[in-house]
């Protein structure tokens, strides 16, 4: 291995250019470059005194091969990088080659229909026959109409079906026997999930989407069929039957339970039919359909508590990829009995969408995070552990959120009577290892969870607040909404040893610290730890913990994602939890409703478990409300899990009850103040939009004119809206706080909220002297006789802290008193000038 010297070598090394290592000398420094890849002069005198073998290295020679081995380290990862894209880019050419050849064949077949048409106007029923997807044309719109022989139960009847179902299923994967348009915000290339479309027009919802995988084909289906492993509203699949084709392919004969995302709806379950075979080409096939009497088949009845939905012809359709890896084609067809649900529900079960986002994207997701776990397999993430020991916590507080909010009863749990209100849902489960999955274990004589568990759960319809704007504030303002009693008494209950719980002992948490898990590939799902600092008060409250620590799942928060699912689901865990710890989760679900038939009164934030009526479909709302079809509506779900003593169960219920509805209250207030619009016959307004607000933008601009003999704003705005407008996008952080002996914020702009990391209904808690650090309070408070008295002031540049703890510079702080129109002081305004974030 040869190393440029400029300066030449010493101690018998030769005086050309280069300087030749010897292959012990090139091992050792391998060795020490794993260990230490950008070492420090002083290191790297130590290793030449360390290491006999390198005696006779000059340590300038040492920190060239030093640097030359980290450019060719970041030249192997870059090279590796761009084959990696350029086997995504050719990959992915070959799936839009192929879908470019089905939109063909779509448009000749359209073509085709028209001259139909046209040449048959005066025909009331038409059909055409599609040899390419076996498809009848009814009205325009495309629907299967395969007529089914007789069948039975027989290995030959099943194996009649599945043969169908294998056509039928790639008729959809590759054909036009369903008419696909482009998923709203999706785009395909090299870093996309793959290309993604939902049906227009079929029956049922419908979602395709085609992908690259680097996981061989027999891997990504062993993946697929184990669904609720990636399938997070999955309950259970049960295989009844496993039959031996001729073909060297199996039958199976499947029960499926899925979760009710909400509290206002029933459970669904399917009885159906799987087929896996190999294509001649090589590509794997694995394609589902439900049994129904119809054709008949093998059946199964009616299981209580769930409503019977039928899965349409769907699958995977695997083929290898050149260089390793799968491409793989997804179809989910589902007809979900949309009728079974209430009215305003039905969008969730109408939804291809939805569809999309849970199910078919969900598939590709999990593949693609497997795939990038086993390229990292080395990696250790949060704690120490291991990417698949994260994710099956990940499962295990879904899996124990979606329990408790449906509550079946063959998991253990009962109802219990309410208070005379039905807003929110009592259950009670007295098997809670069963329902956590662990055996209990004793410590000191002491149990380590309590023989109880009672989940408190209610649903309420939000307007005009996205979802993922609300569960971000829910999740970094815990204290908005959050009691610090239940977050104790959460933590106790779990905690092994002796712990007792009084109402009247309170640990007051001075904040929350977020401790960063792991995230999935794309960013679309977070795990980290809460750890909640408390300090007691009194001998009694030192029996609670001074530190709560909470494990929280948060995704759904990107705003530009169609139809995502919002969620933020916690549960109680020791500092030093176990991947086998026992979890009680909580938290929150939002679903958003897109559908424009109806809408109900935009500051309607009510529950709706005794206003909703099941049945044929009424429009209702627009009897009582005024339609507007642009509003934004979801529906949120709340359940709230807590261990206790058999003994406590009335006292805990109604604890819980009212904790609940407390929660729901706080929501209801910050979902108001988030709201970015909403109507004017309502009788409320944006925030922003307040008379009030316009008139302290106009007090702000004038006094710091009359202060300061400039504009803060350009010359050429008029009118108060505008003032404010301009006022609200400024590009430093504006911000305004009472004159009180503490005082605190009650105004600010875009730039101040971002700085500060809040929002306009959490800034009034913070204080002024809270954001500053120990330097920028005595300056302060050293400027601040002269703003009252001189009216202004100019503060040298120094570091401030965002509500999260976050260090933020600036350059220099302007403040000035903000005189009202009888010219007394209102209020002091500060303008944080290029701040940034540490």
């Amino acid at each position: 291995m040869a190393m440029s010297c400029k300066d030449g070598t010493k101690n018998g090394m030769d005086n050309g250019k280069y300087v030749r290592y010897t292959p012990e000398q090139v091992e050792a420094l391998e060795r020490l470059y794993h260990d230490c890849p950008k070492p420090t002069s002083i290191r790297r005198q130590q290793l030449i005194r360390d290491c006999p073998i390198l005696s006779n290295i000059e340590p300038k020679q040492l920190k060239v091969w030093f640097q030359n081995r980290r450019c060719r380290e970041k030249q192997r990862k870059e090279a590796s990088r761009l084959q990696t894209v350029n086997r995504k880019l050719t990959a992915m050419n070959k799936l839009l080659m192929e879908e470019n050849d089905r939109l063909q064949k779509q448009v000749s077949h359209l073509v085709y229909e028209n001259g139909y048409f046209r040449q048959h106007t005066q025909n009331t029923t038409l059909a055409t026959k599609d040899t390419s997807c076996e498809s009848a044309v009814t009205s325009g719109q495309h629907s299967l109409t395969t007529k089914h022989p007789p069948r039975d139960a027989s290995p030959a009847g099943l194996l009649s079906i599945a043969e169908e179902t294998l056509a039928e299923f790639l008729s959809k994967a590759t054909g036009t026997a369903v008419e696909w348009v482009q998923m709203p915000g999706m785009k395909p290339g090299p870093d996309s999930i793959g290309i993604v479309a939902i049906s227009h027009g079929c029956t049922g919802v419908a979602a395709r989407a085609c992908g690259l995988v680097g996981l061989e084909p027999t891997r990504v289906a062993e993946i697929l069929k184990d669904r609720p492993l990636w399938f997070r509203d999955c309950r259970a699949v049960d295989v009844l039957n496993v039959l031996p084709t001729s073909n060297g392919g199996t039958i199976e004969l499947l029960y499926m339970q899925l979760y009710a995302p909400t509290t206002l709806a029933p459970a669904r379950d399917f009885w159906l039919l799987r087929y896996t075979s190999v294509l001649e080409d090589g590509s794997l096939v694995i394609c589902e359909r439900s049994l129904k009497n119809t054709q008949n088949g093998p059946s199964i009845p009616p299981v209580p508590h769930f409503v019977r939905a039928e899965m349409l012809p769907s699958g995977y359709l695997i083929r290898p990829c050149e260089g390793g890896g799968s491409i793989i084609h997804i179809v989910d067809h589902m007809d979900l009995e949309p009728w079974s649900v209430p009215e305003v529900l039905r969008p969730l079960y109408e939804s291809s969408v939805m569809l999309a986002q849970k199910t078919t994207m969900a598939a590709l997701r999990q593949l693609r995070q497997i795939s990038h776990e086993v390229s990292q397999s080395s990696v250790t993430t949060g704690w120490g552990r291991r990417p698949a020991a994260l994710r099956a916590l990940s499962q295990r507080l879904c899996r124990g959120f979606n329990e408790a909010l449906n509550g079946f009863t063959d998991e253990g749990w009962s109802t219990i009577g309410n208070d005379g209100a039905d807003d929110v849902t009592i259950l009670v489960n007295s098997s809670p290892e069963k329902l956590m999955g662990l055996n209990l274990s004793f410590a000191n004589g002491f149990p380590s969870v309590s023989n109880s568990v009672l989940c408190a759960k209610a649903s309420m319809l939000l307007q005009n607040v996205p979802p993922a704007i609300l569960l971000r504030f829910l999740r970094e303002h815990r204290s908005e909404w959050a009691d610090n009693n239940m977050d104790a008494y959460s933590a106790a209950a779990v905690k092994v040893g002796p712990c007792s719980f009084s109402g009247s002992r309170v640990a007051n948490y001075g904040g929350q610290v977020i401790l960063p898990l792991a995230h999935t590939v794309e960013h679309e799902e977070f795990l980290e730890v809460i750890k909640l600092e408390g300090i007691a008060h009194s001998p009694e409250e030192a029996m609670m913990p001074r530190e709560v620590f909470l494990l929280q799942l948060c995704s759904g928060m990107d705003e530009n994602a169609v139809g995502t699912c919002a969620e933020l689901i916690f549960a109680p865990i020791d500092a030093s939890f176990a991947d086998d710890a026992p979890l009680l989760p909580s938290g929150f679900r939002i679903i958003p409703l897109q559908s424009g038939k109806e809408a109900s009164s935009p500051n309607r934030t009510l529950d709706l478990t005794s206003a909703l009526d099941i049945g044929p479909t009424k429009n209702k709302a627009s009897n009582d409300y005024s339609g507007n079809s642009g509003c934004v509506r979801s529906v949120m779900t709340i359940a709230f899990e807590f261990a206790f003593e058999s003994h406590m169960q009335d006292h805990v219920a109604s604890m819980a009850r009212q904790y609940v509805r407390s929660i729901i209250s706080s929501v209801q207030r910050v979902a108001l103040a988030l709201s970015p619009h909403l109507s004017s016959h309502a009788g409320l307004r944006s925030p922003l939009g307040t008379p009030e607000a316009q008139t302290l933008a106009q007090w702000i601009c004038n006094s710091y004119r009359c202060y300061m003999g400039v504009e803060l704003l350009k010359s050429n705005i008029e009118g108060n809206e505008s003032v404010l407008k301009s006022l609200w996008h400024h590009s430093d952080a504006i911000l305004c706080c009472t004159l009180k002996a503490m005082p605190v914020f009650t105004f600010s702009n875009q730039a101040g909220l971002d700085m500060l990391e809040t929002t306009l209904v959490a800034l009034q808690d913070i204080t002024l002297e809270k954001i500053f650090d120990d330097h920028g309070r005595k300056v302060l408070f050293a400027e601040f006789p002269q703003i009252i008295q001189q009216g202004f002031a100019c503060l040298q540049g120094g570091l401030c802290l965002s509500s999260m703890g976050r260090p933020v510079s600036y350059e220099r702080v302007v403040a000035w008193k903000v005189l009202n129109e009888e010219e007394n002081a209102h209020c002091i305004c500060f303008m944080f000038m290029n701040w940034s974030f540490v």
